[in-house]
Formats: structure tokens, sequence, C-alpha cells
């Protein structure tokens, strides 16, 4: 049996990262901190977070994808007493439904539905 080892795979340029066809991977993902100032802990494909408001961040894109038509999967975590988990929803600037090839928004509500920030959001993108 073959095996292939590496610690990076690049496109041909040497600079970008491959595009992967007929796989189902995630096209970027990040962890980060909503509180005080947004910190990615660890990302892949996600060049910075934006902090647009209480509760509502953008996520940009390190290299841009073909097209808007991708879905988010996110999740948070924070310490609220017992009020349960938060309630994340996607859009591209906090009110409207569209996701850009470049970034999208990502907006944190507690179970009351306020806004808020979290510590804890972990976002996948798949394409």
């Amino acid at each position: 049996m073959s095996e292939l080892r590496t610690d990076t795979i690049t496109a041909s340029d040497g600079t970008s990262p491959v595009t992967l066809t007929g796989q189902t991977a995630a096209k970027a993902w990040v962890n980060f901190n909503g509180t005080g100032t947004p910190a990615i802990r660890q990302s892949g494909n996600v060049s910075s977070i934006t902090d647009n408001s209480t509760g509502n961040f953008t996520a940009n894109f390190a290299s841009s994808l073909t097209d808007a038509d991708y879905s988010v999967v996110a999740t948070g975590d924070f310490t609220l007493g017992t009020d349960g988990l938060p309630f994340l929803a996607v859009n591209s600037d906090g009110t409207s439904g569209s996701k850009t090839t470049s970034n999208f928004c990502i907006t944190s509500f507690v179970p009351t539905f306020s806004l808020s920030d979290i510590q804890g959001l972990f976002i996948s993108v798949f394409r």
C-alpha cells in the first residue's frame, strides 16, 4: 500500500490553498472568542473576524469561494447561568439573509433573544 505524508499542500502557484473537488470537506472553519476584541484561536481559510456590534461578527475568507451557495454550520459556547445555549444566525450584514463569496456575518443571541457576545463560536463552511 502507498502512503503519502505531507505538512502542507498548496496549489501549483505555490501560494493559494488547493481547491478540493468531488470531496465534502470544509472550505473554511474558525474557532474564535467573541467577547471583548474577537480573537481567532484556530482557523482554516478564515483570515479575520470583524466585530460589527454586540453579538454580530463578520468572518472574512482568506481565499474567496467560487460562489455564495455554501452552507454555514455554527455552534457556540458561553456561560450564562442556566439560561441554556446561544442561538446563532448567519447573514451578510446583520440584517439580510445573503452571503458573499468573501465573507458572511454571524449573529449570536442568548435564549432571551438578546444580542450577546459569547466566549466561543465554532463555525464550518461547506460547499
